[in-house]
């Protein structure tokens, strides 16, 4: 039976690869594979950009990640991880005004007329990381549901899972993204339709005890609503899988699809977190969607594996598409601004991400960029206008990496933690590095207005 469930999980992986290979476009132009122009020059319709930026946003880390916190505390916890998703107002509502009243047509250009050319270097290398870490942590979960950590069937799934992605993204770039996205989300709430549909009738009225589960105290998963509450004013502006899609439609279209991306965000996140809570119900232990799934039988664990492959492949074509278009549009590094120079940087990526996963665990939690750590983003973009001058950008975001820092080493002061339980200290750090990230991005500004002398 096991041998026959394996079988079928590579014929899966394999399946969807080819899928997608066969029905992704071939972009031609620059306009086709950077910024997602059909043949005819047509923009993004609102259904394909808010399905892309949902489903970009449900990675294979994330909704593991909800599951997690549901079975640790229940509705509370699934709906504190469901807050992050409001970043799409914050982002939507942000880019829309920078190019409706700025005229930007770009994250990098409104940087670069703003705080100058360092400051571009500085937020670049910023989400170049991100976009390192996406590879790994997302093919990583992809392989632990093919074989043990560093069995061969781990590795030989990231490595063709991996190179499936690569290989429809090549052809069409951010088009790709954009299409295979749309067809990823539609395949995603389907299977979570089938995954609860094996969940729901176990029990009567599970739902409402969904929902009345978990404990509202700060150490009960209040904490980490707060965090969220704070972070998705700074977090959604160091993901340009995000960003780069709020300049590719008009700005009526990209505001109207960042609105409807939070509320499909919020719900998706919600319900998947049903699937932990459960788990928290029948007592078990570890990763709680791959434990509830094997609970469920084998059917579940296909569709639960499915589920993982989808939204890994789609954060995944994401990443790749962004990555060429940061090296070789944005930042102008990669040679001309050519299809082919797009691809070369995505290959380029795909290596450099997938090497870690050959590193080991210790290495791989040591390179992650948590929220904490783009703190100082916020009054760069949500005071967009104020003519802040370069010393702003340097403080602000010099300050949210430090704070950063410090909660990653574990040397917070602890004298400055006024909360109780997990994530007290991660509340801590975020509440007085936001309000210490918004005073120094204030002091060179108000320096200017008293002095008149620029700084």
């Amino acid at each position: 039976m096991l041998e026959n469930y394996l079988t079928i999980q590579w014929l899966l992986l394999i399946g969807f690869g080819l899928l997608f290979f066969f029905m992704a476009p071939i972009s031609k132009t620059v306009s086709e594979f950077y910024s997602a122009r059909t043949s005819d020059d047509a923009q993004a319709g609102i259904f394909v950009l808010t399905s892309s930026l949902v489903i970009s946003w449900i990675f294979a880390k994330s909704i593991t990640n909800a599951a997690n916190l549901g079975m640790a505390f229940g509705m509370v916890g699934g709906l504190a991880y469901a807050v992050y998703y409001f970043s799409f107002i914050i982002a939507g509502i942000v880019i829309y005004r920078m190019r409706v009243k700025g005229g930007f047509k770009s994250i990098h250009s409104f940087l670069e007329s703003s705080f100058g050319k360092t400051s571009v270097v500085v937020f670049s290398l910023l989400i170049g990381f991100r976009l390192f870490n996406e590879v790994w942590s997302n093919t990583m979960i992809i392989g632990s549901y093919f074989g043990a950590q560093a069995s061969s069937s781990y590795y030989a799934s990231i490595l063709v899972f991996t190179g499936l992605t690569l290989a429809y993204t090549l052809k069409g770039g951010l088009r790709s993204s954009l299409l295979t996205d749309a067809i990823q989300m539609v395949f995603f709430g389907i299977l979570i339709f089938i995954l609860l549909g094996f969940i729901l009738p176990q029990e009567e009225g599970l739902i409402g005890k969904f929902i009345r589960s978990g404990s509202w105290q700060l150490g009960g998963g209040i904490n980490l609503m707060l965090v969220a509450f704070i972070q998705i004013f700074s977090y959604p502006f160091h993901d340009p899988v995000l960003t780069d899609r709020g300049f590719i439609s008009s700005p009526k279209i990209t505001l109207k699809s960042f609105l409807f991306a939070a509320v499909i965000g919020f719900i998706c996140i919600a319900v998947f977190s049903w699937i932990g809570i459960y788990g928290q119900f029948q007592n078990l232990e570890g990763q709680a969607a791959v434990e509830v799934s094997k609970l469920l039988g084998i059917a579940a664990m296909l569709a639960m594996n499915f589920i993982m492959i989808t939204s890994a492949a789609s954060t995944l074509d994401s990443t790749f598409s962004a990555f060429s278009k940061l090296l070789v549009v944005d930042l102008g590094k990669f040679g001309k601004q050519t299809v082919r120079n797009g691809r070369l940087a995505m290959v380029l990526l795909v290596i450099l991400g997938t090497l870690p996963v050959f590193a080991g665990p210790e290495i791989l939690s040591a390179t992650t960029i948590s929220g904490t750590m783009v703190l100082g983003l916020a009054p760069v973009f949500l005071l967009w206008n104020s003519k802040a001058p370069s010393l702003s950008f340097h403080l602000s975001v010099g300050f949210g990496i430090f704070v950063g820092v410090l909660i990653a080493t574990g040397l917070y002061p602890t004298s400055l933690i006024f909360s109780q339980g997990k994530y007290a200290d991660l509340l801590s750090a975020n509440l007085y590095g936001t309000i210490g990230c918004f005073i120094l991005f204030s002091l060179p500004i108000i320096y200017q207005k008293w002095t008149k002398e620029k700084v």
